[in-house]
Order: C-alpha cells, then structure tokens, then sequence
C-alpha cells in the first residue's frame, strides 16, 4: 500500500482546518446577500464581514475600523503602495529591502517610474540598517518598505530599529507580514501592514490591510463603493479567514515551539547531506520555515523525485512567476540560487513525518546526482 501523501509546501499555503471548512459553509448559509444594501439578509451578511474584521483586528492589535478586507493579496500591495505613495506627494522614490516578495517590488517601481532603492540584506537575510537609514533620510522618499519575516528562508526582520529609524526620518513604513500572522505575534511597529489569509490556512481571495490612524492614504484610481474590494467582497472567503486565523492564534506558543524543534531536526538532518547549505537566521526566523541550497544539484529534479516519494516540497523562488525561476532572496544574500529545497511545515506535520522526509531525502539526493552525472 502506497504511503499516504506528506505536504511540506505550507510556506504561502496550507491545508485547510475542518473547523475553516465549517466557517466557510456558514458563511456560504447566511453570508450570500450583498453586505452592502439593507435588506435583512443583507445585514446579516454585513455583520459576518464585521465580525471578521473585528476578529482580525484583535489579534493584529488595532481598532476595527483600521483593519480592511481586499479582495486579494496583490490587490491590497497595489492598494496600500500606491495610496501611500500618492498622499506623500511631491516625493518620487521609494525604499525597499532586495529580499521583498515580488508583489512588493513590482508594486514600489510601479508607483514610482521605477525610482526604488534597494537595501541589501546580509549572509542571514537581515536588511541593512545603515542602507535603511540612508534611504528613509532621502527627502525624497516616500515611503519604506520592510518586511516582517522573508516568505523563502524565514529570517524575522530586526523592525523594532527599522521603525525607529523611519520614524525618526518621518517616513511611513509598510510592512509586508504575509509569511508570518498566524505564525508568531503580530509586530508592533508598522504604518501599514498586510497580510494573507491563505498562509494561516485559509481558502484563497482575501487580502488583510491594515493602516494606522496617522497613515496618510489617497486613492489613485477610479471611484469606488470600497477601494479595497472593488465589485463585491467574499463575505464566506472573509469568515473563513477569520476563524482560521483565530484556530492558529489559540494554539501558537505551544505550535511554534512544536513546529520550531522539528525544524531544528530537519536543519541537523539536511546538514549531515554532503554538499547542502542551510539559509537564513538559525535562530530569529519563523518556526516552520527552512530552505537548504544543493550544491551542483538543480531544484526541479529534487522536487519531482519527493513528489514520486509522495512528499511535497518547494523550490525556487516562493513568489516568483514560474515554479522553479531562480530566486532574488538567495541571489541577494549570496547563497546559491539553483538546488534549493524549501520546507514549509502546517500544523497537521508530525515527528513521524519529519522522519520519514529525512529518511528518504539522502537517497533522493543521490539518486538526483547520480542520474545527472550519467
């Protein structure tokens, strides 16, 4: 009997919680009218997209009304960059750590004619705080933007001296928390925050902002009912997300604890591969991330014969437009770009699982070299 299928691609995605399942059926009885008219049955879906706000707001520590519901995540960093940028007007350029996701990069040289200066980052993913400061003290710039934790390697951003420093230079900071709400704790200091449901678990097409009262935001397009979901908003997409943020927030001292010592494993386990470079912070990074680098190995190959395993894992870069497109974040820490192996563990990941994925991977290995060789 084949064994059962092991998912370690949570990074971005993860499996969804039969209680989620059961938020999005209620949402889907009582959440089909539009939230937007005041009919009853409206009203009652209203009040399921209120309740998720308000949901999500507790748990990122704002008032409900600074949290938004877009109706997708590239949406919400088009929305927030270019609002942003259009409110500070008069300046042109924006900053930008090199290890931001792409929807972050494509968005800043977007809105800017391509006017983006680019942090670099260290071996271990750390934004360079000297490049921040010079670029937040630029009088042109409008904006920085700095992410919570990297989305590929796990590396948590050192934000507490990022935010002093825009702070003290007067520039808003947009912080880009998609990898990690529902991970660890929400960071403190932002202007701007997004986040995406689908990675604490939720179905895909809901897009979390939030803006701090003193953020100033203009829109720079057409009019519309809500600038953040223009048409219509999901009310069973907004529940779903909701609940399934609240199911990992109940549990995530004692799950990242978990979920940080089987990554533990899995980083001893990976080093003892002849050829593999782990990457990122070993120890300020999230818990259920880990990437490694395989020298002279290609990604594609790793990840096709795992899948034959049964066992899912990532490779390339986590945002990219192609499956196996080179990654930025490895080119711009200086570790290796091709034969990455990227692991993002979900609650449902057991030590037996990790066993079984660090039992097979030597031989995979080999067997990927040995056919590369021939």
């Amino acid at each position: 009997m084949p064994a059962q299928r092991l998912f370690l691609d949570a990074g971005g995605s993860a499996p969804i919680s039969p209680r989620t399942a059961d938020a999005l059926r209620a949402g889907l009885a009582d959440g089909w009218a539009d939230p937007r008219r005041l009919t009853a049955e409206s009203r009652r879906a209203r009040a399921l997209v209120d309740g998720a706000r308000g949901a999500i707001a507790e748990i990122l520590g704002v008032h409900h009304d600074n949290v938004h519901l877009a109706s997708s995540v590239p949406l919400a960093f088009e929305r927030v960059i270019g609002g942003i940028f259009a409110a500070r007007r008069g300046r042109t350029r924006i900053g930008v750590s090199a290890i931001e996701r792409d929807l972050v990069l494509e968005a800043a040289s977007f809105v800017s004619s391509g006017a983006v200066d680019t942090f670099a980052v260290g071996a271990e993913g750390h934004v360079d705080l000297d490049a921040v400061r010079a670029g937040a003290s630029h009088p042109d710039t409008a904006l920085v933007a700095v992410q919570h934790a990297n989305h590929e390697i796990g590396t948590v951003q050192r934000l507490d001296e990022v935010a002093e420093i825009t702070t003290g230079a007067g520039v808003p900071l947009v912080v880009d928390a998609t990898a990690s709400i529902g991970h660890v704790s929400a960071p403190e200091h932002w202007d701007a925050l997004i986040a995406d449901p689908t990675d604490w678990g939720a179905p895909a097409g809901i897009g979390v902002v939030a803006l701090r009262p003193r953020t100033r935001w203009l829109p720079h397009w057409p009019e519309s009912s809500d600038p953040w979901a223009p048409g219509a908003l999901s009310v069973p997409l907004a529940l779903a997300a909701a609940v399934a943020l609240q199911e990992r927030i109940e549990n995530l001292e004692a799950e990242a604890r978990r979920q940080h010592d089987l990554v533990d494993r899995i980083r001893a386990g990976m080093a003892r591969v002849e050829g593999v470079h782990l990457v990122g912070d070993a120890v300020e990074r999230l818990p259920h991330l880990v990437t490694a680098a395989f020298l002279y190995l290609d990604g594609e190959p790793l990840v096709s014969r795992l899948d034959r395993e049964g066992i899912a894992v990532g490779s390339g870069s986590a945002c990219g437009k192609a499956a196996f497109e080179p990654s930025h974040v490895l080119a711009a820490m200086g570790a290796l770009t091709h034969g990455n192996l990227r692991i993002g563990l979900h609650p449902g990941v057991t030590d037996q699982d990790v066993d079984r994925f660090l039992a097979v991977l030597p031989r995979v290995v080999e067997h990927v070299r040995d056919s590369m060789s021939a």
